[in-house]
């Protein structure tokens, strides 16, 4: 069982089973074993809102027990949190999976994902450092506003009558 903890500094207990994956298919209409298809990670990773529905419905026998509503609770995701909980949730779907083959493969594919992730955030800060961004959009502004100027300066005259083929 994983763990996280909230924005309102909350612990909550990721326990995936047989049961929690019931609760989130009936809440959600999210199948988690989608995971081991390859189809659930990167659509946990770029929805945050479905995330934390997913990790609601996960967690909403505790979250029950202690009064939390779906909005209150998510009035608390945001952030770390989310970080927290995506990897809480993604590491118990590994444990989950009844094959040890597909265990092994779910895993390679969790880490790879992180390491990609992990890249491709370095690589932003890389540019956002370097200048390259602010570069790029002084260019693209600098275009744009030539492309601008260029346009509004263009009048196009009407054809001549001898042109026109007549009715």
């Amino acid at each position: 069982m994983r763990s996280f903890k909230d924005n309102a500094d909350r612990q909550w207990s990721v326990d995936i089973n047989v049961t929690a994956i019931k609760r989130v298919r009936g809440l959600t209409g999210e199948d988690l074993m989608q995971v081991i298809e390859g189809t659930l990670i990167e659509k946990l990773i770029r929805d945050p809102v479905l995330l934390c529905d997913v990790v609601y419905a996960i967690c909403k026998p505790e979250a029950d027990a202690r009064s939390i509503s779906d909005e209150e609770f998510g009035k608390a995701m945001a952030g770390d949190a989310i970080e927290s909980a995506t990897t809480a949730v993604l590491e118990e779907l590994v444990g989950f999976c009844p094959s040890p083959r597909d265990r092994a493969n779910l895993g390679r594919v969790f880490q790879a994902t992180r390491k990609v992730m992990d890249r491709a955030r370095d690589l932003v800060e890389k540019k956002l450092d370097s200048g390259e961004l602010d570069r790029l959009a002084d260019r693209l502004l600098a275009d744009g506003s030539q492309e601008a100027t260029a346009g509004s300066s263009s009048i196009s005259a009407p054809e001549s009558s001898a042109s026109t083929p007549a009715p």
